[in-house]
């Protein structure tokens, strides 16, 4: 396990970021989505206040279309706001 700098933990964006991001992949691991082999993309909206859209969906996504994951957490109180699911 790596050691965080004093520098990255003093980067309120990092931070927050690594708690989405844990939440995030711990709801995708429930739901069966194998994180490591899943392309990944963050965006942030607000819609009544921050929130991050955190998608896995397929590495091979020209010839793979749908099936997507999209988890959205609150970026004030890191929780699931939302879970849809491609078809």
């Amino acid at each position: 396990m790596a050691t965080l700098s004093s520098e990255v933990l003093q980067d309120d964006m990092a931070v927050a970021l690594a708690r989405v991001m844990a939440t995030a992949n711990k709801r995708a691991r429930e739901l069966g989505v194998d994180i490591l082999q899943s392309f990944v993309t963050i965006t942030q909206h607000f819609d009544n206040g921050l929130l991050w859209r955190i998608n896995y969906g397929s590495k091979d996504y020209i010839h793979q279309r749908g099936g997507d994951l999209i988890i959205e957490v609150g970026g004030d109180d890191i929780k699931i706001k939302q879970v849809l699911r491609g078809q």
